[in-house]
């Protein structure tokens, strides 16, 4: 398992982090979710990223930070 889903993990199940980066770290997963769940061929959206935090972490998010959390998958996967 990655270091980013064992964090994402540890911030769905137990109540090692503060409610911000429980937040950050379910939205960052979200993230990792978006590209294999977006239909083929087509880059993940914020839209994509909101749904998957909503649908698979019971998150809302705004665009903005579903952008973010995109930019921020990008930069980790240079």
């Amino acid at each position: 398992m990655s270091g980013i889903w064992r964090q994402v993990l540890a911030a769905y199940t137990t109540d090692q982090h503060d409610e911000r980066d429980r937040e950050l770290l379910l939205t960052l997963g979200a993230a990792e979710l978006a590209p294999a769940r977006s239909s083929e061929g087509q880059p993940a959206t914020a839209e994509d990223v909101q749904h998957i935090a909503l649908h698979e972490f019971g998150l809302l998010i705004g665009d903005a930070q579903a952008r973010t959390a995109r930019r921020e998958r990008r930069t980790r996967h240079r």
